[in-house]
């Protein structure tokens, strides 16, 4: 796994982001949409990809997923999936995931995670060393020291 430094992939992702903004506007009108993950957070390192939040009311949610199908985007396996959340990866090749999320719900948190960051230089640092060290891990050790991390940092609020 190799990690970039922010000002080797932000900029592309902030692109993408914009361009998919106005994608997703023009299918779920109603939607709030952020940028998160890393790519949305200053100076934090990352595999490059770009996270895209995606909030609805719980009536719009599964119309909402069938709508974000016509980007080229499908269920990503092996993400949880609750009746409130949904992860969609891209099929285009751009390495951009959509986490469809229910307005009020727990998943907010996401937001949560990135506004807490970019209001802690200290705290992106530590995620870019806890990164630094998984380089060598598999996805899945990689995701599980993330999540604590991610945890750790929820819980503090």
């Amino acid at each position: 796994m190799r990690f970039y430094l922010a000002e080797e992939y932000q900029p592309q992702c902030n692109a993408r982001f914009a361009y998919y903004k106005t994608q997703i506007n023009a299918l779920l009108i109603n939607a709030k949409i952020e940028h998160i993950g890393a790519s949305s957070i200053p100076n934090a390192i990352s595999k490059g990809d770009l996270d895209i939040y995606i909030a609805v009311d719980q009536s719009e949610f599964n119309d909402a997923i069938q709508k974000l199908y016509r980007l080229n985007f499908q269920e990503k396996l092996e993400t949880l999936r609750t009746d409130q959340l949904c992860m969609l990866e891209s099929l285009n090749g751009d390495d951009v995931v959509f986490q469809l999320v229910v307005n009020g719900s727990e998943f907010e948190s996401f937001i949560k995670f990135r506004d807490t960051l970019r209001q802690s230089s200290k705290l992106v640092q530590t995620y870019n060393d806890l990164k630094k060290r998984c380089e060598n891990l598999d996805m899945i050790d990689y995701r599980i020291e993330k999540n604590k991390f991610i945890s750790s940092v929820l819980n503090q609020q």
